[in-house]
């Protein structure tokens, strides 16, 4: 894979959330009150052994709470800066009914998978050749995991990559004050170490190399694949310079480097998790006004309370109920004309324009469904790959996992998702049944 260029726009941010030191780590630990049946890990989508690690960092055992965690999740260290936990892990404490704050679950993690990435603690090895081979298309979250469980099994795997780079949104698309990019290779990189993971990039799958090639020649096909490109608002003004998708936005400045310095007001259209991180982003980076424009209410917003209260601390500038009708300008956008919108999302009949050198869609991506849906047994629902509780999809051999069979999860999901389809591949190349 192609090395990051060290100029990258990225670089800017410090971390959201500061790692622990020894001194602080091990006060935290001993907080925990090591519940027999923890609710933490029911909530955690990889049920990480959380009360076991943190014992671990109690007693001074780092290593060994790293293994703790990867063993379930070998993302862990990625899973560790951007997972919700307070929605998760954290959010299912006991002390929260204590009115005692919960434990930093999140940085805990991170405090031991950082030392096992960093020394190159290695804690599993490829099983014995099983003599099959498995297809992972896309080289995400959840196909690095599925691929990283299936060498444990001792099968042969590639992993397929349309992109330069592996990694997925972790890569390309998580805010960088959560995890920036070349954590995010690095994380790849301790993944890959186990061996025997054969890595094609720069290939797509449907067009340099066929389905039916796939199917000749692995005994199972892992599809894996995420979301596809930001959606598009079609109305007037939608072809000016300086409006982007958001996803692709991120990409562009944390793999690389954007120059923002004429652009004094921004927008960004949505209220999900990634409009939030847009908007933080671009305050970051130095824009002076970044103005989000959503639909809905706060109360309604899809994206995480704890981070849209981050964001107004920063200086983000809501407007409530109202829409994008039409974008001004001459060849760049220059404003953002909105309609007003009452309680049931309705126009006013009001309109207004906000100032605008550089507007983002956060509203949504396109379902990558597609795909594959014209392989008969697969189905689609809404654009995604439906699949049974093991990632089996209706196609025999073919199994599905991350973005393009949850919708759009969290990475931690995806890596349940990914490691789940590969117990399930595992015993169906072996010919036992699921147990």
């Amino acid at each position: 894979m192609p090395h990051l260029p060290e100029q990258r726009s990225e670089t800017v941010f410090e971390d959201f959330k500061p790692p622990f030191d020894d001194q602080q780590a091990a006060i935290e630990a001993n907080r925990c009150l090591y519940c027999h049946d923890a609710p933490c890990q029911h909530a955690c989508p990889t049920h990480i052994d959380i009360a076991g690690f943190i014992r671990k960092i109690a007693t001074g055992n780092v290593r060994g709470a790293a293994r703790t965690i990867l063993d379930s999740n070998i993302l862990g260290m990625s899973c560790a800066r951007v997972c919700p936990v307070e929605v998760l892990c954290a959010g299912e404490c006991v002390h929260n009914v204590q009115d005692v704050p919960p434990i930093a679950i999140g940085k805990l993690q991170r405090y031991a998978t950082d030392q096992a990435l960093a020394g190159g603690w290695q804690f599993h090895e490829a099983g014995a050749p099983s003599g099959k081979k498995v297809a992972l298309v896309g080289g995400g979250p959840a196909s690095l995991a599925c691929a990283h469980r299936l060498r444990r099994y001792g099968h042969a795997v590639t992993i397929f990559e349309s992109r330069e780079r592996l990694g997925g949104l972790n890569t390309n698309g998580v805010a960088p004050y959560k995890l920036r990019a070349d954590a995010a290779l690095a994380e790849v990189d301790y993944v890959l170490a186990i061996g025997g993971i054969e890595v094609r990039t720069g290939v797509s799958v449907g067009k340099d190399v066929s389905w039916a090639e796939l199917e000749r020649d692995y005994a199972a096909i892992f599809i894996g694949v995420g979301l596809g490109a930001d959606s598009v608002m079609k109305i007037p003004g939608a072809q000016h310079a300086g409006i982007h998708g958001a996803v692709a936005f991120i990409e562009s400045f944390k793999t690389g480097s954007v120059d923002l310095s004429r652009v004094q007001h921004a927008v960004v259209v949505g209220g999900g998790n990634t409009a939030v991180d847009c908007v933080r982003e671009l305050i970051g980076l130095g824009v002076p006004s970044v103005q989000m424009v959503y639909r809905g209410e706060e109360a309604g917003m899809s994206g995480y309370a704890h981070e849209w209260d981050e964001a107004k601390i920063e200086g983000a500038q809501p407007v409530w109920r109202a829409v994008p009708v039409a974008f001004e300008g001459t060849n760049q956008v220059t404003a953002v004309r909105c309609a007003a919108l009452d309680a049931n999302k309705k126009p006013t009949g009001t309109e207004f324009t906000l100032p605008a050198e550089l507007v983002l869609l956060a509203i949504g991506q396109a379902r990558l469904g597609d795909l594959v849906g014209a392989l008969p047994g697969i189905q689609l629902d809404n654009g995604r790959v439906v699949v049974d509780e093991h990632g089996a999809t209706g196609r025999p051999g073919y199994f599905a996992g991350g973005d393009c069979a949850n919708g759009g999860k969290e990475v931690v999901n995806a890596v349940a998702e990914g490691t789940a389809a590969a117990h399930a591949i595992h015993q169906k190349i072996e010919g036992v049944t699921h147990g």
